[in-house]
């Protein structure tokens, strides 16, 4: 279970809608610009990084390769209304976990509540298909097993 999130939205409805499905699961820090979030990141400690990719003139892959290149145990999810398949497979690449963002009310308490893998099991750089049982856990086999409490 994560103590600590830093959520990085620009969207102010959003952002609402993302610190509630957390709850009182976790401490959100909450932060609307990368700079800010920037800041934060490196002179806090945190156990999940949840960032829009769209973040005004940066992108929020920028903050998962700072986290990547600092070594910080932070695991990340990035997510994005629009599917852009190259940002996506960049984002794997750097250990950071892909959502959808309109799903991402919905499994994000799986996401605090249980523990997360070093990276996502996607992950094109280390995916090796033997190492995954068949039908290996998913975010949304994690949220259905939190919503019956048997996470």
């Amino acid at each position: 279970m994560f103590k600590r999130v830093l959520l990085v939205e620009p969207d102010a409805a959003a952002r609402a809608a993302l610190v509630a499905a957390v709850g009182s699961a976790a401490a959100v820090d909450v932060h609307d610009r990368f700079e800010t979030a920037r800041k934060r990141l490196t002179g806090s400690v945190y156990e999940l990084l949840v960032t829009n990719l769209r973040l005004q003139e940066f992108n929020g892959l920028h903050l998962v390769y700072l986290l990547k290149v600092s070594g910080a145990p932070t695991r990340s999810i990035v997510y994005d209304l629009q599917a852009d398949l190259g940002l996506a497979f960049d984002a794997l690449r750097a250990g950071a976990f892909v959502e959808r963002a309109d799903r991402l009310p919905i499994t994000l308490p799986a996401y605090v509540r249980s523990s997360l893998p070093a990276r996502d099991r996607r992950d094109p750089a280390t995916f090796d298909r033997r190492a995954y049982p068949r039908g290996g856990r998913r975010v949304w086999d994690l949220h259905t097993l939190a919503a019956a409490g048997t996470v």
